[in-house]
Order: structure tokens, then sequence, then C-alpha cells
């Protein structure tokens, strides 16, 4: 690994952190290391980097910020490829944004504000980057990015650089084309919005940020809400209905404030977090017959 290290760092792709803790990259705060984490400079580099990757048969993950993803306490004998250079955003007319995929969210439902654009809100808060947020479908306050999306610049498994439609893209509920086709990358996003009263957008931040601040323990690592809603219920009341609230293994914890979030509570390992994870689903699968869907992906566990 040190010698295909050597390579990228002589090919210079990007910025190189060797040996890096992946829990300094992930909201749980929990991981084991990462044979290093690349940063490339444009497509152009991403695209010498993966033809590196698959040429040597290095394994590898792009991560945005890292606010849905498990790792395993164990190293990543791989790269960890970060999108943060790819950061431009442009106004290509009154309402429409166009936004690299390692562009902060939260910073773009600022940039939204700013420019008077009402359709973001729902985003506020949201941890991830907008490549993140796109293959999650990211969402909230029954809306998500398949709203907002109008196209996506990808790159393909076979190098190409090409532009998918809002309906290519197969938007659904927390689910997007990219969680269904390994090796498509979002490098940008166009994102259609509407004009509206940059006083009234302001104050629905506002007041779901307070909202977020109040029934969620932001005051501890977590990656969201764990389980995805099932048709008609909410995953947090099963959970609480259950007793589970409270609930510890190891330094993991089921949210005594939102069941449905599971936090770290200083010294979790990942092995904790994900065997309680597990529990929860039995356990609501046990007593309602209920298959509830673990939003956050887990990585390196196998």
């Amino acid at each position: 690994m040190k010698e295909f290290i050597d390579l990228i760092k002589e090919r210079e792709i990007g910025k190189c952190l060797e040996n890096a803790s992946l829990k300094n990259f992930t909201s749980y705060r929990v991981g084991g290391k990462a044979s290093c984490i690349v940063y490339p400079k444009n497509t152009k580099k991403l695209i010498e980097l993966l033809r590196l990757c698959n040429n040597h048969h290095v394994k590898y993950k792009v991560l945005g910020n890292g606010s849905n993803t498990l790792f395993s306490d164990d190293d990543y004998e791989g790269i960890i490829i970060k999108l943060d250079e790819f950061n431009e955003i442009k106004m290509l007319n009154q309402t429409t944004i166009r936004v690299g995929a390692g562009y902060s969210l939260m910073k773009l439902v600022h940039f939204a504000t700013k420019k008077s654009l009402t359709g973001l809100e729902f985003a506020a808060g949201i941890p991830g980057t907008v490549g993140g947020a796109v293959y999650m479908n990211a969402g909230a306050y029954k809306s998500d990015m398949g709203y907002v999306v109008k196209k996506v610049k990808v790159l393909t498994p076979n190098y190409s650089v090409i532009n998918m439609t809002n309906a290519e893209l197969n938007f659904h509920y927390r689910s997007s084309f990219f969680q269904k086709h390994a090796g498509y990358i979002c490098l940008e996003a166009t994102i259609g919005l509407k004009r509206g009263n940059r006083e009234e957008i302001n104050r629905v931040n506002r007041e779901r940020k307070e909202r977020r601040q109040a029934t969620q323990p932001l005051d501890f690592p977590s990656a969201g809400s764990v389980f995805r809603n099932p048709s008609n219920d909410y995953a947090g009341r099963l959970i609480e209905e259950l007793g589970l609230k409270g609930l510890t293994k190891g330094g993991a914890q089921v949210s005594e404030k939102h069941a449905n979030f599971v936090i770290n509570l200083g010294n979790a390992k990942a092995k904790d977090i994900k065997e309680l994870i597990s529990f929860v689903h039995d356990t609501v699968l046990e007593k309602y017959n209920i298959d509830l869907k673990v939003e956050q992906e887990f990585v390196n566990w196998e």
C-alpha cells in the first residue's frame, strides 16, 4: 500500500492524508484508520485516481461528510476519496444553482436564502455534502433532494462524464439511482428553486433549527435518524413504545431525547453502535413484524 500511496503523490492527484483515523471524518466519531484519504484536485485527477485504484486492485470509497456512515473498528485497507475540491457554486439564472458535490448542504441552504430562493428549507440543519445528499436523497419535512435537483453531472464506471436528469436519477424516499449503481459518482448538481421572501425563508429555517435542537440529541455524536420511517408510522414512536429509549451497549445509547437516534456517549466503538442498531431492528421486527430499513451505510464490515 505504501508504494501505491507514493504513486498517488507522484501523480499529484491531490492532498493525501496517510493512516488517517476515520473518527475524524465521520459524525459518529468512530472507526478504524484509512490507509489514505485523498482529495482529488479536479475531475481529471479523480479519473486518474480511480484508474490507478482499479488497475492496482485497491479498494476505494467516496465519502462526503461521513454524516450517514458507520465504518467498522477495523482499519480500511484502501483509499477514501473526498471531493472537497469540487466546491464551486454558480447561479445559472435567477432560480437555478449549479453546485459541486463537495459543497456543504447547509452552506447551500444559506446561499439560497441570501438569494431569496425557496425550496431548500427542508435541508436546513442536514450536515452532509451536496453529493452525499443526492446519493441518499436526503430530506425532511415531507421534502427531499428529489424535489429540487434538475440534473446531475455524473462520472460513470467507464470514466465518462454524463448528465443525468431528475427522472433518470430515480429519486424515492431516502433512495436514488446511485445507491443501486455502484461506481457512479455525483460530481455536481443543478438545483432548481423558486423566488421567495427572504424574511419568511429565514423564519422557517430558524424555526426548524430550533425544533431540531429541542427534539434531537445534537450535543452527542450521531448520524441522524437510524431507520427510515415505515409507511404511515414513525420509527422513533415504535422504538419508544418498546421502552428502548436509553438502552446502552458499551459506549453507545438509544437517545433518551429521540428514540430513532443512536448516540456515541464518548467512548463508543463502532461495534457497540452496530450491535445496538441490530438489537433495536430485531426487537421491532419481533414485536410488530415491521422490518425497519436502516438509513445509514455500513462500511468495512465484511
